[in-house]
């Protein structure tokens, strides 16, 4: 009997490890509003007329609402009639905070029409005490949900 109440403390502490293809939960704070100004800061900056373009590198920080994102480079594709940010393309030391949440990536793709951020490559997102690594994230930011594939693993806390 004492051994088993060992085996059930140590698998209540041990990090668990999900091998499943994927893994929904929230991230953020749910109703990011892509409508609002984005705004960019970086080292350096070059833009292409022709393209609709624009690349950013060295320290670059966007910020919209509550959302923030660092990283090396940011490409900023603008929509065909050029009056709007349509996608930002994010690499190079990947990270995206909202709210309390925080996760990086080797890259992101933000997509403001869809109102989706794809991260791709050894995600690893914190909340709170808990933390889930995965191969790629997938975030809906008009409603705070969020999925995690490619051999998901998180670590939780019990106390939380």
């Amino acid at each position: 009997m004492f051994l088993a109440r060992i085996c059930l403390v140590l698998l209540l502490f041990a990090p668990l490890s999900v091998a499943a293809q994927g893994n929904s939960f929230a991230f953020g704070e749910s109703g990011q509003n892509t409508d609002d100004p984005v705004e960019v800061t970086a080292d350096t900056l070059s833009v292409d007329q022709e393209n609709g373009q624009a690349v950013f590198t060295g320290n670059v920080r966007a910020i919209q609402g509550t959302m923030k994102l660092s990283a090396e480079r940011v490409l900023v594709v603008y929509s065909d009639d050029q009056s709007r940010i349509a996608r930002l393309e994010a690499s190079g030391g990947v990270m995206i905070i909202s709210g309390a949440d925080a996760a990086e990536a080797q890259t992101a793709d933000y997509d403001i029409d869809a109102g989706t951020v794809v991260m791709r490559g050894d995600v690893v997102l914190v909340q709170g005490e808990n933390v889930m690594n995965a191969q790629n994230m997938t975030v809906d930011l008009n409603t705070g949900a969020a999925r995690m594939d490619g051999r998901v693993r998180t670590i939780m806390n019990p106390e939380n």
